[in-house]
């Protein structure tokens, strides 16, 4: 349970119909196996005591005693494992017969937990055999409070009606599926998609274990599916007909984190309540965390989602241009990415409004750190995208306003380079202003969370069509549209874009080569990117999101490395909320955005005393 993970799992072991002392040594082996891989708790499948095809066997006193005799063993040898395990046997009650999960840690039984849906359609005939039951019970680990979870058994989670909505509501952050579900074309896609989909309902873990080999095939094939999904995305996946044990890494902090922020999610508290203990015991995690949260792993989901972005921002923007009667959209180009894609995406809006793209004008304007090359690739970019260019150095006006203030041109210091910024914006506004237009703004996500912006300068426009793209992924849609233009040339210097060091270009250049790499002064993107998905997005503590980000990094940035970029990060991102607390309009794109107006409210005077006292014990 270290920074609120536990590994859970979900196992398919081999038996045989009706052998109840062969099936229980083959689940003990399999609880066996399962916590010398670290897993705190599993689940097996629906009534793998005796096999689920046992048909009319079912009324055989001489099954149900071994069935009972089964869990009696099981529960007895696995006594001294600190781990909660999960299994399925019939048990008789008040004169019927229940198809039941039964819950027990080091050698006590929890609890007893019937099945509430009885199919008896098509191939199943439950109602035969069994009675329903509805008992609904979450089980809680006093150490751990976020350690919560509930049961329920096959065609419990089919019905429209699921035992799951009862024990999410009442504090069940993972819930177990016991199943017997056979094998259909098309069948295992559905079920995926019930275990994604339940798990994001409910904003929750979900562990499904199946039947697979070794039951009867008569009527039937079972394929011993087995799923574990963490809010609507599924983390391990058996093939078909593979007994097998899957785990995954569950964060329950995260999930927690999530439910406290959903309003829509009001508590019940109806089930009853079992209390457990369980042992601190640290395993090493097995999950992975991407180093580009906000970047999908495949290039066809990761170019839809560029598309999806463009379409997003543009017509944003679209509707800004329609709503203000704007005659114009006018935007800074520098020839870096950030206003390379603001430009792409005015383009777009253009485009849709069959508006010329001529309504569009595009300003360079040059000054001390300026190089030929970004320069240039500003000039063919506006070129070869059809929009209006305007060229106008700087220097003689920056120059002249640091006579008027009194402010040596030798000194490069935060006067120095914010008088450039704040004239290119005065710049850009006038020209607005000349032609009933409105300014863009092109500054992004990463740069709003660092702060990273002139205030009054480029942190101001009348609408920011990439507040809530981080710089991770504008890098990627800038790609997809130099892949998709159908212009070689236009192609072509996107592709320049990209290969140039990201830079505001504010202080002098040497030998017309960038001097002023903003990596180099703040930290590598992709780790800001990471800690703001973990750290703000998800509101993982900082020795939680550092843990992770030595995992994902490994090989890549040593501990000391990212240590010191995590505590630039917070100190920069409490330092700077003032810079958020007065942005622009800009659409929400994505998970994560810090607009005041949206999903991040917080007083600009906060403090990271906390934050960095937590940093200073890693």
């Amino acid at each position: 349970m270290k920074d609120g993970f536990i590994k859970i799992g979900a196992a398919t072991p081999k038996i045989k119909v009706g052998d109840c002392a062969f099936n229980s040594e083959s689940i003990i082996s399999a609880i066996k196996d399962a916590y010398e891989k670290g897993v705190r708790l599993l689940v097996l499948p629906e009534l793998c005591v005796t096999g689920y095809t046992c048909g009319d066997l079912f009324y055989q006193s001489v099954l149900l005693n071994g069935a009972w005799s089964g869990v009696e063993r099981i529960v007895a040898e696995t006594a001294d494992l600190d781990m909660v395990s999960v299994i399925g046997a019939p048990v008789r009650m008040e004169g019927k017969l229940y198809n039941c999960a039964i819950v027990f840690t080091k050698g006590e039984i929890l609890g007893i937990v019937p099945k509430k849906y009885l199919p008896n359609y098509n191939e199943f005939y439950e109602k035969r055999h069994f009675s329903s039951g509805d008992k609904p019970m979450v089980f809680t680990c006093r150490q751990y409070p976020d350690f919560c979870f509930g049961v329920e058994i096959c065609e419990d989670l089919w019905a429209p009606c699921p035992p799951s909505d009862l024990l999410a509501l009442s504090g069940a952050n993972i819930i177990l599926n016991l199943s017997a579900s056979n094998e259909m074309i098309g069948k295992a896609e559905y079920r995926r998609s019930l275990v994604s989909g339940q798990s994001a309902r409910f904003i929750c873990a979900y562990a499904y274990a199946s039947a697979g080999d070794g039951e009867s095939t008569t009527d039937m094939v079972f394929g011993g599916h087995n799923l574990i999904a963490e809010n609507g995305v599924i983390l391990a996946e058996t093939e078909l007909f593979e007994n097998r044990l899957i785990t995954a890494d569950i964060d329950l902090g995260r999930l927690t984190f999530e439910r406290r922020k959903n309003t829509s999610f009001e508590p019940l508290n109806k089930a009853e309540v079992v209390e457990f203990d369980l042992m601190p015991k640290h395993t090493r995690l097995s999950r992975e965390f991407p180093k580009t949260p906000f970047v999908p792993y495949g290039k066809e989901d990761r170019d839809k989602r560029c598309d999806a972005i463009l379409k997003m921002q543009s017509s944003g923007l679209k509707k800004r241009i329609e709503h203000t009667r704007a005659a114009s959209a006018v935007i800074g180009i520098s020839g870096g990415l950030d206003s390379c894609l603001a430009l792409i995406v005015a383009v777009k809006a253009m485009d849709m409004l069959n508006r010329p793209r001529t309504d569009i004008t595009a300003v360079t304007m040059p000054c001390f750190g300026t190089t030929n090359r970004t320069r240039t690739n500003a000039e063919l970019l506006c070129e070869y995208l059809g929009v209006t260019f305007r060229q106008i150095d700087i220097a003689r006006s920056v120059n002249c306003h640091f006579e008027d203030i009194g402010h040596s041109a030798d000194n490069y210091n935060v006067v120095y380079e914010n008088g450039q910024a704040r004239e290119r914006t005065q710049i850009l506004m006038d020209i607005a202003n000349q032609q009933n237009g409105l300014v863009v703004g092109t500054g992004d996500l990463s740069e709003l969370a660092l702060g990273w912006a002139t205030y009054n300068g480029d942190h101001m426009s009348m609408y920011g069509v990439n507040a809530s793209v981080p710089k991770t992924l504008v890098r990627y849609i800038v790609g997809y549209y130099s892949d998709t233009c159908g212009d070689e040339r236009l192609s072509a210097v996107l592709k320049d874009i990209l290969d140039t060091p990201v830079s505001p270009e504010l202080l002098p250049a040497e030998n017309d080569s960038i001097t002023q790499k903003t990596e180099d002064l703040v930290g590598p993107y992709e780790l800001h990117d990471f800690f703001l998905y973990y750290g703000i997005r998800w509101g993982c503590p900082p020795k939680k999101v550092y843990r992770m980000a030595l995992s994902a990094f490994d090989g890549e940035y040593g501990g000391e490395t990212i240590l010191k970029w995590l505590k630039t990060f917070y100190r920069r991102f409490f330092n700077q909320q003032f810079k958020r607390s007065c942005m622009p309009d800009s659409a929400k794109v994505g998970s994560v955005t810090l607009s005041p107006r949206a999903d991040w409210r917080m007083p600009s005077d906060a403090v990271y005393t906390l934050w960095a006292e937590e940093l200073e014990k890693l």
